[in-house]
């Protein structure tokens, strides 16, 4: 290769001269920059001023420390209880959770293949939405009587409403320019739901299932107060209520406190996981 003309060659010019220079960033900035430890600092100060309040208050039967609640948590986990009655209860939340995602899918599909579909899915959400699930409580005694089945009737009710709300608006905030692409390429009904709407709506569809997620948690945990009052029997919530039964707070707290993680774990590795290999990775969000 032939050298280059002598005019053409030019010094490299140091960032330094332009008053630029690169220094790495100090090492608190660059741990204030990692979210997993920034979210662990605020779990710290949450447990240290929890602590902290118990012990200024000092009195167990309110509010226990947490040092007594974690040393209550995981003695009950090693004796296997606490993990059998979390157990439980994530088995019939995933039941209605899934029964709950699948009709939510069908009513929303409904509803954007025909005005009947979507008045259908109109009508329902404006009457059931804003019932809250734990009121169906009595008629799912009534039908299903005590057990499994009216828990899952209930928890049904808690995610099919937000999860077709939210997926329903997603698919119609998506662009006609998107749902022409579809068209011209000779997609319609399900295919067309399939590869145009579902992914371009799917952070209205994720959000959807976080909300669903969370209110089929929490109804969970309550009915199951209520069903262990009448059967003796259930998961988290019933454990939550004989340990109010027999004064031990501690155990109280140490069933809320597995309600907690539970929930940040599937945060965390389920709905966080899903966002990142989804809508972050398709550049929909930051």
């Amino acid at each position: 290769m032939a050298d280059p003309r002598p005019e053409y060659v030019r010094e490299r010019v140091a960032e330094s001269d332009f008053g630029i220079v690169q220094r790495p960033l100090p090492l608190v900035e660059r741990l204030a920059n990692i979210g997993a430890l920034r979210k662990a600092l605020i779990l710290v100060v949450l447990a240290l001023a929890w602590e902290a309040y118990a012990r200024y208050l000092n009195n167990p039967l309110i509010v226990p420390t947490f040092t007594a609640t974690l040393r209550a948590f995981f003695e009950r986990s090693a004796t296997g209880e606490l993990p059998l009655k979390a157990w439980a209860s994530v088995k019939v939340l995933m039941q209605g959770y899934a029964i709950g995602l699948g009709l939510g899918l069908v009513l929303t599909v409904l509803a954007m293949l025909s005005r009947w579909g979507n008045d259908l899915l109109e009508a329902l959400t404006a009457m059931f939405n804003p019932l809250p699930a734990i009121a169906l409580l009595p008629i799912a005694l009534i039908w299903f009587g005590l057990g499994n089945p009216s828990l899952v009737f209930v928890l049904v009710h808690a995610v099919l409403w937000p999860v077709a709300l939210n997926m329903h608006s997603g698919f119609l905030s998506v662009s006609n320019t998107l749902r022409m692409v579809g068209r011209n390429y000779g997609l319609s009904g399900f295919s067309y739901v399939v590869k145009i709407l579902v992914p371009a709506a799917f952070p209205s569809i994720l959000t959807g299932l976080k909300i669903g997620w969370a209110f089929a948690w929490r109804t969970l945990i309550a009915a199951e107060l209520v069903f262990g009052t009448s059967s003796g029997s259930g998961g988290l919530g019933w454990f939550i209520y004989e340990s109010k039964n027999t004064l031990d707070i501690p155990l109280v707290f140490a069933g809320l406190f597995t309600v907690i993680l539970i929930g940040l774990v599937v945060e965390s590795l389920v709905f966080r996981v899903i966002e990142e290999r989804t809508v972050v990775r398709w550049g929909m969000k930051s």
